[in-house]
């Protein structure tokens, strides 16, 4: 066995020698394995048995696996509302096992994870492939509503339209008619957008909004922006002005 032996401790020192190069050119996951690799191996050489080529290469390969498994798991941690369950609420409901088609009519109250949807009418249809979409109408001169959330930040995106479109796969809501979003930091509005539609995409965190300038000046995109850098709020007694919001109907003329 001297021959195996002489293999395996020149396959160790070409390792070692490899493992000594500059760790800060190489990538940051090879460059994180090849410190974790170098300690480990220093660990063998003085507490355990000489290892074969085979074993050697094969410990290396896991380090690395490890490495790679580890950094991707924060982006799977970001997104958690689409994979929770949706659990709703009403005063009644009604459901079609061929269309795969489920009505809920009076005060709807949905709830996945951090999203909130409350409407007067609701349908939640599924196809074969376990896609779910929800369509929700308010009540005669109302708005159906919604809450979520933003990740990482207290700050919450909550809109209001006549008519929201809910696709689960997506992760994207759609508000349509009189629609309207509010981002809310802490609990003050910061910025707010009117328009005849707005789809808000959760995944890109992407929002567009549309207005339908043919029918008159109140339909126009009206945007609220607040810049991040606003200075903290005063402490003392004076009450704070609410912010501004954007009138549906034309700014009225200034006297002279």
């Amino acid at each position: 066995m001297p021959a195996a032996s002489n293999t395996a401790k020149a396959c160790r020192r070409c390792a070692r020698a490899f493992l000594c190069l500059p760790f800060d050119f190489l990538p940051g996951c090879w460059r994180e394995a090849g410190r974790l690799h170098l300690q480990w191996n220093r660990f063998t050489a003085r507490f355990m048995p000489l290892k074969t080529p085979s074993s050697l290469c094969l410990s290396f390969w896991h380090l690395l696996a490890l490495c790679a498994s580890l950094l991707a798991l924060p982006s799977h941690a970001e997104k958690a509302d689409r994979d929770q369950p949706m659990q709703i609420e009403a005063d009644s409901m009604r459901h079609d096992q061929a269309r795969q088609l489920t009505q809920f009519t009076g005060k709807v109250l949905a709830t996945k994870g951090t999203l909130v949807l409350r409407a007067a009418r609701m349908e939640v249809q599924q196809d074969a492939q376990g896609r779910q979409v929800a369509r929700l109408w308010a009540a005669p001169s109302d708005r159906v509503f919604f809450r979520q959330k933003r990740e990482g930040v207290n700050e919450f995106t909550e809109g209001e339209a006549e008519q929201v479109t809910y696709d689960n796969q997506a992760d994207v809501i759609t508000l349509n008619q009189r629609a309207e979003v509010r981002i809310l930091r802490g609990n003050q509005v910061a910025d707010q957008l009117n328009g005849h539609t707005i789809v808000f995409n959760n995944t890109t965190e992407v929002m567009t909004v549309d207005g339908q300038a043919t029918s008159g000046p109140g339909q126009r995109v009206r945007a609220i922006l607040t810049p991040r850098n606003t200075p903290p709020a005063p402490t003392s007694d004076t009450p704070i002005a609410p912010a501004l919001r954007a009138s549906p109907g034309p700014v009225p003329a200034q006297k002279p």
